[in-house]
């Protein structure tokens, strides 16, 4: 890129204001909450799942542990999805990219909705739902660079935590949906009909995505800074991207270990819990399955908050004070937990611990594609954050599960969010200020 066409394309960028149609922010939001609900919902059906798709083990926990490590499944595919769709939404655009990873999702919960039980066809059907979750995962690793990118280019440098913040709003409220057709549905249903059919129409709802995906084809307009790449024909080729990639390993490295940072504790707050009253203090699914809705509230209620702070006070600040709140509440609140066994407790805990986890995720969201330029910004983000899913936070729940089976001790669990909070203060170290910083 030349000195002349660069400051062209900066002076356009600074001078164009970002689009104020709440519109946009609500297309996006709602394509996120219908992804993160297609991909989450399996976790709310885990035990159902562990039933229906692995009905062997002489250990009460084997046939759970085998389910949750078929949704763990998904999170392997997440660093390839993230590297190719994110590098397909920095070359041809956000728009597109969205679009391919709501089809690929709609595809992912369609093979869940017809998959045969091991009853009717063996071996045959877990493995239907292993490929859904690779494809489900493939996709959600390219969605989630994809559309934070495209929410913090929208905005101007004074509001990019905010329009992030969007981002977990919409996540929170995928759950939360899922959350209360889970528990509708086991509360309506008897116990044979939702093994029979409820959960094939849980999961048949995820093929909504395809009419969203359509309807932002139509009506999302490609950011400017991207729409500037075009004119000023500066789209990067895909061996530049690669380079420009290598060129920035400190920024993958310090994403990664945020990324760990935060995603073990929301898999533990928001959904290993709830697993964790089911199969191990015995909490029927329609009442546990309250912890996941719980858990999100502070999302949904804060986030607009937690990004306008990290925007006033800066990402760092904003990610690091909420950590030491978490490291000291964690491993009391799972003795609580234990040793209190009602829903009222476990509803308690979830909601005080999605506090600070809110005002931690936040700001993490919003700093990862501000490490990167925007040639790769959409795919720097994406392996950064799948990349730290993929190792640690998508197994969460199994690891949590393995430690309580390994060692016999129910507050096991703990001990892995301790360590992985330790890991992101290292990331939090590498990872320079962006909040109010001119970025392209």
């Amino acid at each position: 890129m030349t000195t002349k066409t660069t400051t062209t394309l900066l002076e356009t960028c600074t001078e164009s204001s970002p689009p104020k149609n709440p519109r946009t922010i609500a297309v996006i939001c709602v394509g996120n909450a219908l992804e993160f609900y297609d991909f989450l919902v399996y976790s709310m059906l885990a035990t159902l799942m562990a039933r229906l798709f692995f009905p062997f083990g002489d250990h009460s926990l084997i046939p759970l542990m085998l389910s949750l490590a078929v949704f763990g499944t998904g999170f392997v595919m997440r660093p390839l999805g993230g590297l190719v769709i994110g590098l397909y939404a920095d070359r041809v655009g956000r728009k597109a990219a969205l679009r391919l990873t709501l089809w690929l999702m709609a595809v992912g919960s369609l093979l869940f909705t017809v998959a045969p039980t091991y009853a009717q066809a063996g071996l045959f059907g877990p493995a239907v739902i292993i490929v859904a979750r690779l494809i489900q995962g493939f996709a959600v690793g390219g969605q989630i660079g994809t559309s934070t990118t495209m929410l913090m280019e929208y905005a101007d440098k004074h509001s990019r935590g905010y329009y992030c913040s969007w981002q977990t709003f919409s996540q929170s409220l995928g759950i939360v949906f899922g959350g209360v057709l889970v528990m509708g549905l086991s509360n309506l249903l008897t116990a044979e009909a939702m093994d029979s059919w409820g959960w094939r129409l849980v999961f048949a709802i995820g093929i909504l995505a395809i009419p969203v995906s359509e309807y932002i084809r139509h009506r999302l307009q490609e950011p400017e800074v991207h729409r500037n790449l075009v004119r000023h024909q500066q789209r990067p080729s895909s061996s530049s991207q690669v380079q420009l990639l290598l060129a920035h390993p400190r920024q993958i490295l310090a994403g990664v270990l945020l990324v760990i940072g935060a995603t073990v504790p929301i898999y533990t707050i928001q959904f290993y819990l709830a697993n964790h009253a089911i199969s191990v203090l015995g909490m029927p699914l329609g009442v546990a399955t309250w912890a996941a809705i719980f858990a999100c509230l502070p999302p949904l209620l804060l986030s607009a908050h937690a990004g306008r702070l990290s925007d006033r006070i800066g990402r760092r600040k904003s990610i690091f004070w909420p950590l030491p709140i978490l490291l000291v509440a964690i491993y009391p609140a799972f003795l609580l937990i234990n040793q209190h066994p009602n829903i009222g407790v476990l509803l308690l805990v979830v909601t005080l611990l999605s506090i600070p986890l809110t005002y931690t995720i936040v700001p993490n969201l919003a700093i990862l594609p501000e490490l990167f330029p925007v040639q790769i910004r959409a795919s720097g983000m994406s392996i950064a954050y799948c990349v730290g899913v993929a190792l640690f936070g998508g197994f969460t729940q199994l690891f949590a599960t393995g430690l309580v089976s390994l060692t016999g001790n129910p507050n096991a669990p703990a001990w892995y969010m301790f360590a992985a909070i330790v890991l992101s203060l290292v990331g939090l170290k590498l990872a320079p200020e962006t909040a109010g910083k001119e970025l392209d």
